[in-house]
């Protein structure tokens, strides 16, 4: 699989129609792919690609948690989980929590992102810390910030998927 991240800002039917299937039990990673991905709505994605591993580590503790103590931890992985599997990840943060993640990465300068991304274990992460990865990851989190804060301000809940 590809590991390639997507953050999706769902409208209220689309959050609606998710909660409900999770209340029921219902097949909500059939949902997520063949409503909301196939439909790719461009106007509401970010696309993360292989980067949203070490943002999640920068904005974390460098490791791959699945924590939600903290709007940094919302961000990627943390949320409420949707469907967690060896296969395909789904989590999701509620409206609120999606103002409190925008506002909490809206703060992180390059620099600081930089120290956080240099103080990740490289053995843990699976590949070599450089600047050509950090410019990479960077690059994504920029754009995952002004996703984060478009979606706050539409007052839209997100999911992230990552197939594995």
């Amino acid at each position: 699989m590809a590991s390639r991240g997507v953050h999706f800002a769902l409208s209220d039917e689309e959050q609606i129609k998710l909660a409900d299937l999770a209340k029921s039990q219902g097949n909500v990673v059939e949902y997520i792919q063949e409503e909301i991905e196939d439909r790719w709505d461009h106007e509401w994605l970010c696309e993360t690609d292989k980067a949203w591993d070490a943002i999640h580590r920068c904005l974390t503790d460098g490791f791959l948690s699945f924590d939600d103590t903290t709007p940094l931890h919302w961000c990627v992985l943390g949320g409420t989980p949707m469907h967690y599997e060896d296969d395909y990840i789904i989590s999701f943060v509620d409206k609120k929590k999606v103002k409190s993640v925008a506002n909490a990465i809206e703060k992180f300068t390059e620099v600081d992102f930089r120290k956080k991304y240099d103080a990740i274990d490289a053995s843990d992460y699976g590949m070599e810390l450089s600047n050509e990865d950090f410019e990479y990851t960077w690059e994504n989190f920029q754009d995952l910030r002004a996703f984060y804060r478009k979606a706050a301000n539409a007052d839209r809940s997100v999911i992230f998927t990552v197939d594995q």
